[in-house]
C-alpha cells in the first residue's frame, strides 16, 4: 500500500467501492476535504499489527511484563512506521507525513493495549478455571 497513492483506489475494483462508500459516510461529518479514509486505513492497519506485535513478543519473550510486551510492540509498530514514511517519500505521488507516523502509533498503542488487557483476561480466566 505505501507504493499506491489514495487516486489509485479512485477506479472501479473492490477497494475503490469501498473508499467511495468510506468517503460518502466520512464526508457529512468531517467535511469534503477530508481525507478520513487515509487517516482510518493508517489507523486501523497499525491497530492490528500492533495486536499482532504483542502476540509475537509475548512467543518470544514469554518472561517479560505486560508493560514492556506492549512497549516492545509500540516501539517496534512505531520504527516500522518512521521506515515506512520515509520509504513513501521516494514514491511518486506519496510523501514523508509526520501525522500518518503519529496515527500509525497511535493505532499501534491502542492495539497493544488492547492485546494486554484480553490476553491477561483469558490467562486469568484459565489460571481460575
Amino acid at each position: 500500500m505505501s507504493a499506491h497513492t489514495g487516486s489509485d483506489f479512485d477506479g472501479t475494483g473492490p477497494l475503490a467501492a469501498i473508499k467511495r462508500w468510506l468517503v460518502g459516510l466520512a464526508a457529512p461529518v468531517f467535511g469534503p476535504d477530508t481525507d478520513i479514509v487515509n487517516v482510518a486505513a493508517h489507523f486501523t492497519e497499525y491497530l492490528i499489527f500492533g495486536v499482532l506485535l504483542v502476540v509475537a513478543a509475548r512467543r518470544t519473550w514469554p518472561a517479560l511484563g505486560w508493560g514492556k510486551l506492549a512497549l516492545v510492540a509500540v516501539a517496534l509498530a512505531s520504527l516500522y512506521a518512521v521506515t515506512d514514511e520515509f520509504h513513501q517519500s521516494f514514491v511518486p505521488g506519496r510523501m514523508c507525513d509526520p501525522a500518518d507516523w503519529l496515527t500509525d502509533t497511535l493505532g499501534a498503542a491502542l492495539g497493544a493495549g488492547t492485546a494486554v488487557l484480553a490476553l491477561e483476561k483469558m490467562l486469568a480466566k484459565r489460571q481460575m478455571g
